[in-house]
């Protein structure tokens, strides 16, 4: 196989749950799936056979403990919005396809696998992609980490407008779709006529879906013999019997629709649930229907359905924050769901909570609980900072930023109105290593400068020379990154039309438009950035030991940079000593905050340039950070090659001195205005945590006022890290957040693991 096939496509820590069709089953599907996208010209007609293929067919048998119903396969080919779960639009997981292969008994159903395989290299909608929009040496496919920017294509982060879902029900959303298709029949619009029909079309497929559940569920009873098992099967039957056309009334009603609603569209976030469960739930509660401990029961079975699709960067739940329908009810919710969390115990869901000034201060403070138990959930998102960033930075009214969440590691789009998926990286050391040699990668030796015209090591006189060149290049990748964003949407709108996820997106069912051919109401992208602090740290040491002090003359410094410093250990100290950002020293300090600004204006500059409603970066940082340092060279912070580098917004691991006051005063100094999230994360130990817990709150509530725009506390007993690193059969559970996502620590790579353990620790 070659190397192109085999290269990571997305960060996967969690092993899947093994398909519960056999070798041959998933082959029929898959082939009478492909006959279906051969057989369809029209691609809105294609999509909506395509999906006739593949449900109910892969939803599978609950397991013995599910309270909710709802588990579906991802086959190697399908249809899907992400790689964590499939792939985008019509997509063959040709590494997954071979895994298949090598199951399969007979040769005759393997070259059934060869034929399959030949058709989809040349129609799976990334690799239609991948062949418009990567370049020799600039460009690379996500995650190939050899090149300084790379770029994918996928639909990551739609949040639906599950509200509307909850209001109409499939019966009310089928009225609408309805009327709309006759008001263009009268106009003579026959595409939006053919779109309507095909909304209902795939709302159809949803009501077989639900008829397949009620199945399910009385199968489960033939042979249950727990008297509580069949009462609640029988409950689920009339529950999934009543949203079949119905808006929801009950709580469980409300679950159920949503969730299969989302399974169907393939999405992996699931917006606001106190916000659309929440008046659900209470009305359960006051009429007797359910008691709190029935309700979390219920919240914790709903966790686990979206802990077992494993998309480690996603599967976000956000809960709290302004902008709520009824925030009393949706508190209630919300306190439920903050036990339920610390009750599984789980990676996923990405626990989510939106904190602002007169928030429910029980809630807060149950929050912190949980966080001090060492999970490392919720993540705290500050609304009094997120709201007034979100309208400078994507151009709305406060109504509509209200309604941002964050999803993946971090990115911000608007719930049921926006697309932001992050499409882009850039590798913001990679680029500034490239152009202090000319435009060399001393990784490679190759060039990698896009023709820019950089000023030679040689000819280097000042620092301001030094900057100018990485600037130049900055602009170069910036350019071509938000030109291959643009192009990703294009792509994906000329193969499909994502119809599950249009009917619940403004405005695409009221203009008779799908997703990304004119239907959405904002069509942002965001541009993921790594390296930031290693960047600007490097930047820092070489205007101070290399121009302000004059020890090195920039010659050497370059020389010792492509040796990896072999032979230069007194420079590569002097570099180390230089002041690091993370310690509230403005000499380190402010270089970063003017790279900060730099680049994420720059990109945010470019979305008009190539026809986006906004393209913005997001700070955020998952094993990438370290993935991308394996092929990075060494760097004028002191940094060796292939070294992690550091994660998201903060210090390089060990550089912050001064002590986490110092460290969150020098990241309040990155405005969040600027950008479509950032992650901030902090270590403290269990005794420090629990034990002087007012200290560590006011310390939170400092740095929250004085504009932090989010948190990630991971709480650590002193010297357990290290223990799960040399003994790791003995911590299976302990979990640790990498980045934008957590995880097991013990199924991280080892590098990885270095990393996280290197941290900071406040203690």
């Amino acid at each position: 196989m070659s190397k192109q096939a085999i290269i990571a496509e997305q960060v996967d820590v969690n092993k899947k749950i093994p398909c519960e069709k056999s070798p041959e089953e998933q082959l029929v599907i898959m082939e009478a799936y492909t006959r279906a996208f051969q057989s369809t010209p029209d691609r809105i007609q294609r999509e909506v056979r395509c999906l006739q293929a593949l449900y109910p067919t892969l939803f599978r048998r609950p397991c013995a403990d599910d309270l909710i119903l709802g588990r579906v396969d991802a086959l190697p080919i399908g249809f899907g919005c992400v790689t964590s779960v499939g792939g985008v639009g019509h997509y063959c997981n040709f590494v997954k396809l071979d895994q298949l292969r090598g199951t399969l008994e007979t040769s005759a159903q393997q070259q059934r696998v060869d034929v399959l395989e030949r058709f989809w290299r040349e129609h799976d909608t990334r690799s239609v992609y991948f062949r418009q929009a990567l370049s020799d040496d600039t460009l690379g496919k996500f995650v190939d980490v050899n090149f300084p920017a790379i770029a994918t294509a996928r639909l990551s982060g739609m949040y639906l407008d599950y509200p509307q879902l909850m209001a109409l029900g499939i019966g009310g959303l089928l009225q609408r779709i309805d009327q709309l298709q006759q008001q263009a029949e009268l106009a003579g619009d026959e595409a939006a006529v053919q779109l309507q029909q095909s909304f209902k079309d795939v709302l159809g497929i949803l009501q077989q879906v639900i008829d397949r559940h009620i199945e399910i569920a009385a199968d489960e009873m033939v042979n249950c013999t727990d008297a509580g098992r069949c009462k609640h099967l029988l409950l689920l039957m009339s529950e999934l019997a009543a949203i079949r056309n119905d808006k929801p009334a009950t709580f469980i009603q409300g679950i159920e629709l949503s969730w299969l609603y989302s399974l169907c569209a393939g999405v992996v976030n699931y917006g606001r649930m106190d916000d659309y469960l929440g008046d659900l739930l209470v009305a359960d509660l006051e009429a007797g229907r359910l008691t709190e401990r029935m309700a979390i029961d219920c919240i914790r079975s709903h966790y686990r359905l979206i802990e077992a699709r494993k998309t480690t960067v996603n599967g976000r739940v956000v809960v709290g924050g302004k902008g709520r329908r009824n925030p009393k009810n949706a508190d209630t919710y919300c306190r439920l769901a903050i036990q339920a969390v610390e009750e599984n115990g789980d990676t996923e869901p990405q626990f989510t909570l939106r904190i602002y000034q007169g928030m429910d201060s029980t809630i807060w403070q149950q929050a912190l609980t949980v966080i001090g138990t060492g999970l490392t959930y919720p993540i705290l998102y500050n609304d009094d900072v997120n709201i007034p960033a979100v309208m400078n930075a994507m151009q709305v009214q406060e109504t509509e930023a209200e309604q941002y969440v964050p999803f993946g590691c971090g990115e911000f789009v608007l719930a049921g109105r926006s697309v932001g998926t992050p499409n882009t990286c850039i590798n913001l050391l990679k680029i500034l290593n490239i152009s202090l040699s000319g435009g060399i990668d001393f990784w490679d030796g190759k060039q990698k400068s896009g023709g820019v015209a950089l000023t030679p090591p040689e000819q280097i006189t000042c620092f301001d020379e030094v900057l100018g060149n990485y600037q130049r290049l900055l602009d170069y990748y910036i350019d071509i990154t938000a030109h291959a964003q643009a192009l990703s949407y294009q792509v994906m709108n000329e193969q499909v039309g994502f119809l599950f996820t249009s009917i619940l997106t403004a405005d695409c069912v009221a203009r008779g438009k799908a997703l990304l051919d004119g239907g959405v109401r904002y069509l942002g992208g965001t541009n993921e950035t790594y390296g930031n602090t290693n960047a600007a740290d490097s930047l820092t040491a070489i205007k101070q030991v290399i121009f302000t002090e004059q020890r090195y003359d920039y010659a050497t410094l370059i020389a010792a940079l492509k040796a990896d410093f072999v032979g230069y250990d007194d420079l590569k100290r002097a570099l180390i000593a230089a002041t690091k950002f993370g310690n509230d020293d403005n000499a380190a300090d402010d270089l970063a905050v003017m790279m900060h600004r730099y680049v994420c204006s720059g990109v945010r500059d470019a979305a008009k340039r190539v026809g986006l409603d906004s393209y913005l970066v997001v700070i955020i940082n998952n094993q990438v950070n370290t993935e991308w340092g394996r092929a990075t060279s060494a760097s004028a912070d002191g940094r060796h090659k292939g070294i992690y580098m550091s994660n998201a917004n903060n210090p390089q691991s060990g550089a912050d001195k001064n002590g986490p006051t110092a460290m969150l005063n020098s990241l309040l100094k990155l405005e969040a205005k600027y950008h479509a999230g950032s992650v901030q994360n902090i270590k403290f130990s269990k005794g420090l945590f629990n034990t002087r817990r007012p200290l560590v709150e006011a310390l939170m509530h400092s740095y929250f006022e004085r504009g932090g725009p989010q948190l990630m506390v991971s709480v650590v007993g002193k010297g357990e890290l290290e223990a799960a690193y040399q003994h790791p059969e003995n911590y299976p559970n302990l979990i640790v957040r990498v980045g934008g996502f957590s995880a097991r620590f013990v199924n991280l790579d080892r590098d990885v693991q270095q990393e996280i353990l290197n941290r900071t620790l406040n203690d």
